[in-house]
């Protein structure tokens, strides 16, 4: 009987040994690898550049009267209303177009007076409306009747006093005449410029074209 126990004990360490031998020589389990995104070229992106440029001071505008100009109605101090009559241009972009309106004043006038004394009137350009700004200019102009003087000292050697009575012209600017003004500052301008084509994406080293 003690035999037959002794053989059981031992069979029963030997396998506690085994069992403990397989849990120190299991292998670990390995850890996860973090995968890796292929590498793509950078493609640059297409951005819209500027070129900045100027119109000159001094640079001519052309403008034409909206409704005619006479001294026998106008008074000093009046505003006077303009259209620009021509394009001005820098390069082929257009800066001040036409049918922008313009705004003047009359700074001087003289009626018509007796002895065929004939009126004078001036008066300025100050200035041109854009949708986003005014730009200033400057123009000043004087305009005078035809005179009668001639007339005038012949009727006077014949009847003296009488003369007085022979008065002459009002000084008088046309609708739709033109008159040349110039620009007192110079003028920023921002032109778009073409976009850069993207460059195109190399291959990458070992790769078949």
């Amino acid at each position: 009987m003690k035999s037959m126990f002794s053989a059981a004990c031992g069979i029963a360490a030997a396998c506690a040994a085994s069992a403990a031998l397989a849990q120190t020589t299991a292998p670990a389990p390995a850890e996860a690898t973090p995968a890796v995104a292929p590498a793509v070229p950078a493609v640059p992106l297409a951005v819209e550049q500027q070129n900045t440029s100027q119109l000159p001071s001094n640079s001519d505008v052309w403008l034409s009267l909206d409704n005619e100009l006479s001294s026998k109605k106008a008074r000093v101090g009046n505003a006077v209303n303009f259209k620009v009559s021509r394009d001005v241009m820098v390069g082929q972009y257009v800066v001040i177009p036409r049918g922008t309106p313009g705004v003047g004043r009359v700074t001087f006038r003289t009626g018509k007076g007796a002895f065929g004394k004939s009126a004078k009137m001036e008066f300025d350009i100050d200035s041109v409306q854009l949708p986003s700004r005014t730009i200033p200019v400057s123009g000043h102009y004087r305009i005078e009747g035809n005179g009668n003087t001639g007339a005038t000292v012949a009727t006077a050697v014949a009847v003296g006093i009488f003369s007085a009575f022979v008065t002459g012209h009002s000084a008088v600017a046309a609708q739709g005449s033109e008159w040349k003004a110039a620009t007192k500052e110079a003028i920023l301008i921002a032109a778009a410029a073409p976009a850069p084509a993207p460059l195109a994406a190399s291959a990458a080293p070992g790769t078949a074209n």
